[in-house]
């Protein structure tokens, strides 16, 4: 059993928290902390949908990401000259796996945009992301259905999202910064609530890993996400 920099057994999640309603102008909106990590996910509707969906009568649901300059140990720039790789890579992850849930042929002509903003970064970021957006677009499908907007629940299924990854030889949950920064292997898990992958991100920082750590690893992403789902359906009961 290896020691961790917070004291976590390998199977354990950060202590995590959603806050539901946390920005009063938007449809939807929470706060999701996972140990020191905190990102503030919005979910705003708009009245119309982009060029390439114009009359075929469907929504659509797009995500932009962003870290705020000082949610790292060092000061980073804003990105106001168009946004990075990374960025862009981390944009799209969010909105096509929140697509894979939303009804959106039921959804009219509208848009749902889905602002995740980090304040505060100790790894998880993406995954985090996801799972707290998760929470913002059943409140914003919520308020459409309460005003009579939409006729039913256009969700699907839930989805979560969770890091797992090998450090020193071992496989382990939900990575803090320093875990992630010298794991030899890192990889992002995305799941329905029923239990079906999204996406899998796995990648080898030095040597290649074995079927056998894969597997180990999915167990634990399996679980934790199972947690994460406990209290997305706990905040959103509430």
């Amino acid at each position: 059993m290896i020691l961790r920099p917070d004291g976590r057994r390998s199977d354990e999640l950060r202590p995590t928290r959603i806050t539901r309603g946390f920005m009063k102008h938007a449809e939807g909106s929470a706060l999701i902390e996972m140990g020191e990590t905190r990102v503030i996910c919005t979910a705003s509707v708009e009245n119309r949908v982009p060029p390439f969906l114009v009359g075929k009568r469907t929504g659509w649901l797009t995500a932009e990401y962003a870290m705020l300059p000082r949610s790292t140990q060092t000061r980073s720039q804003r990105e106001t000259r168009g946004t990075r790789g990374r960025t862009q890579e981390i944009q799209r992850l969010i909105g096509r796996t929140l697509r894979a849930v939303v009804d959106l042929d039921k959804l009219g002509v509208r848009t749902l945009w889905i602002d995740c903003d980090v304040i505060q970064a100790d790894g998880g970021t993406r995954t985090a992301a996801i799972s707290g957006a998760y929470v913002a677009v059943a409140d914003a499908l919520a308020h459409l259905l309460k005003r009579k907007q939409i006729g039913e629940n256009l969700l699907r299924d839930s989805v979560a999202a969770v890091s797992v990854g090998i450090v020193h030889s071992q496989p382990v949950l939900d990575l803090c910064y320093a875990e992630d920064a010298s794991a030899e292997v890192d990889m992002n898990v995305v799941m329905t609530g029923s239990g079906k992958f999204l996406e899998l991100q796995g990648t080898a920082e030095g040597q290649p890993f074995s079927r056998k750590q894969m597997d180990a690893m999915l167990v634990l992403a399996r679980a934790g996400i199972q947690q994460i789902r406990a209290i997305q359906d706990d905040v959103l009961e509430k």
